[in-house]
């Protein structure tokens, strides 16, 4: 199952080898985008930094697009490819992880910096609170207005969280939830069937 760290969470570790120190910053990142802005900000807090390596899952595990890594002037493969190994053996998606060195003086060799920024990544991940992911589904719901309140109910009830309301002369509300919060939805629905419009990925009326 995949799994998330908390929205808005930012984490660091840090670890030392040899005398240069690697700065492991993690963020939550749903796409491509904000892992972007993300590693932007990073370099902003440390501009002075020899390398600033990132890796990223930023979105599904099984979408290739939000895969990727930069070794930002390491020697090739040292440093971003081993950073996303690690990634690529945890359940974790939506994330990226950016390692900020400062050089203390000591050449470490191909070897050795793989593995500095392996650890570098392990410490930093071995501990993180994550959150299981669970796939939501979209769904629309045009109601009278004389029923808001009673489907507002069944809402909250539901656990549905409500992209938009859009109003005009009836209501119509896009949102999304769970499988389970979905079906669950539905059932609680029915009595107001005859007066209400639903569909989802698997049924409409």
């Amino acid at each position: 199952m995949e799994q998330y760290i908390p929205k808005q969470a930012y984490f660091s570790h840090e670890i030392e080898v040899k005398h240069s120190r690697f700065i492991t910053h993690i963020a939550h990142t749903p796409n491509n985008l904000s892992a972007d802005q993300f590693l932007e900000e990073i370099q902003k807090q440390h501009p002075k930094a020899n390398h600033n390596c990132w890796a990223k899952i930023s979105g599904n595990r099984k979408d290739l697009n939000c895969w990727g890594s930069n070794d930002d002037g390491e020697p090739k493969g040292t440093a971003g490819k081993p950073m996303l190994n690690v990634l690529s053996h945890s359940n974790l998606c939506e994330i990226t992880v950016v390692v900020t060195r400062y050089f203390g003086g000591i050449k470490l060799g191909a070897g050795g910096l793989v593995r500095a920024y392996s650890l570098a990544v392990q410490e930093a991940t071995k501990n993180l609170p994550s959150i299981e992911k669970i796939d939501t589904f979209e769904f629309n719901l045009h109601l009278p207005h004389n029923l808001v309140g009673d489907i507002e109910v069944i809402l909250n009830r539901c656990g549905i969280e409500v992209e938009e309301r859009l109003w005009s002369e009836q209501l119509h509300i896009i949102g999304k939830g769970s499988q389970t919060a979905l079906i669950e939805l539905k059932n609680l629905l029915i009595p107001f069937q005859h007066q209400t419009k639903y569909q989802d990925k698997d049924i409409r009326w």
